[in-house]
């Protein structure tokens, strides 16, 4: 088997040569392949992201979106399981292995990482988790799912799975969309726990991001 690292990079600068340092040292039982995708950035990380050898490169002209960079990533990733490792170190990619387990064992297909198994940890800003609780709820309101924590960044499938459904959204929204298809499909979402250290800069998700993930959970629900 092997594994599909994305990492969508856009205006991480600070962070994206981390990251990809940590994900290259990360020890797996499978192969692994590493595809960075600059999704336009206007500081630096595109001058980072080229010179580091290892990875797969993909540059987008202009900003398009997170859900975009997955579209993208697809056409150019030969794995049997994809993760998404978002470039700003909130979450630990030392835990990939934790997440994408189930899957290499054959007990899942999708696995989501959730950073509320566990006790809460210190830092969290209160408006992110209420609206993380909220369209968890809803999530599991309107599909039936007994998830605890919908929008956490770490989320893993079977590549087949994500090739089948397809990807409409351009933005953050594409996390609610294919919760939706997947729990739709009737097949079961995995969790694990992870863990979180939340950004104090430049958090690019924001409310109207959430107004768009509700939305987008109850227009999947009722399209046929």
């Amino acid at each position: 088997m092997k594994l599909s690292i994305i990492i969508p990079v856009y205006n991480e600068d600070g962070t994206v040569n981390k990251i990809i340092e940590k994900v290259k040292k990360l020890k797996l039982s499978i192969k692994k392949e590493i595809i960075v995708i600059d999704d336009g950035s206007t500081d630096k990380s595109f001058e980072i992201i080229k010179n580091t050898s290892g990875i797969k490169i993909i540059r987008h002209k202009k900003n398009k979106g997170k859900g975009a960079t997955i579209r993208t990533a697809l056409k150019y990733l030969t794995g049997d399981i994809m993760i998404i490792q978002d470039a700003d170190l909130e979450l630990n990619p030392e835990e990939i292995i934790n997440v994408i387990n189930p899957i290499i064992k054959g007990k899942a297909k999708v696995v989501y990482g959730s950073r509320n198994i566990h006790k809460i940890k210190e830092g969290r800003q209160l408006r992110f988790y209420i609206g993380g609780l909220l369209v968890t709820w809803v999530t599991n309101l309107l599909y039936k799912t007994k998830l605890t924590d919908e929008p956490c960044g770490y989320k893993a499938f079977k590549t087949e799975i994500i090739r089948e459904l397809e990807i409409n959204s351009d933005g953050f929204e594409w996390e609610p969309e294919i919760t939706a298809k997947i729990a739709k499909k009737g097949i079961k979402i995995y969790e694990v726990p992870v863990s979180y250290v939340p950004r104090r800069e430049g958090k690019k998700i924001n409310w109207k991001d959430g107004i768009k993930a509700l939305w987008t959970l109850i227009y999947w629900r009722f399209k046929k």
